[in-house]
């Protein structure tokens, strides 16, 4: 190999600094984060409860949206076209969901709920909007308390069910929470444009 001349290889000494610079800022990228950051990750009872957090911004303010004339409304009450014999009306979407959450987070923390379960729509006694806006916003903090308590050690050991029949999981009734609720938000984000209201979470 030709061997260059020495005074063509080398450099300016602001050139030299720059290359320090960029290498020494490529290597610092590349480097493995802090300890100190990768101990803040969530642990599993957070990341949980901020996706019970996600339903709840979404699912309360819907229920508080629909006017109280119209809280008992199916669409086959309001004259439309098709088979609505047998749906839950607007409030008794909002007990089920109530109820739901009231049953599987006691499911979770291993206790009796705090709150009347009622059957399929919920309790019927509660028959005004703030009765059961007011049962569906308690539901969500005591939801709120039982799947923030979950860990890695307890999420996946069996449990009874809340249900009453085989045993279920932490995890599992943790998901469910979110999962159903999401499933009867969307049957109510329809009520509520059938009677001329944009759900919150969808404005603009």
């Amino acid at each position: 190999m030709l061997a260059l001349p020495f005074k063509e290889i080398t450099m300016h000494p602001s050139r030299i600094a720059l290359v320090l610079l960029l290498t020494g800022g490529l290597a610092s990228a590349q480097a493995p984060a802090p300890k100190a950051a990768m101990d803040k990750a969530p642990s599993t009872g957070q990341v949980l409860d901020r996706q019970l957090a996600n339903l709840e911004r979404e699912f309360v303010p819907a229920a508080e949206a629909m006017p109280e004339a119209t809280f008992a409304f199916t669409p086959g009450s309001g004259g439309f076209k098709g088979e609505f014999k047998t749906v839950k009306t607007f409030a008794e979407q909002v007990r089920h969901v109530a109820s739901a959450n009231y049953m599987f987070a006691a499911g979770i923390l291993g206790e009796k709920a705090p709150a009347d379960l009622g059957g399929e729509n919920g309790p019927e006694a509660l028959k005004t909007k703030a009765e059961i806006v007011k049962y569906l916003k308690d539901s969500f903090a005591y939801a709120h308390k039982a799947l923030a308590g979950i860990t890695d050690a307890n999420a996946t050991t069996s449990i009874p069910s809340p249900w009453g029949k085989g045993t279920a999981t932490r995890l599992g009734l943790a998901t469910l929470t979110v999962s159903h609720g999401f499933d009867h938000y969307g049957q109510m984000a329809v009520y509520l444009r059938m009677n001329g209201i944009i759900p919150p979470a969808s404005r603009q």
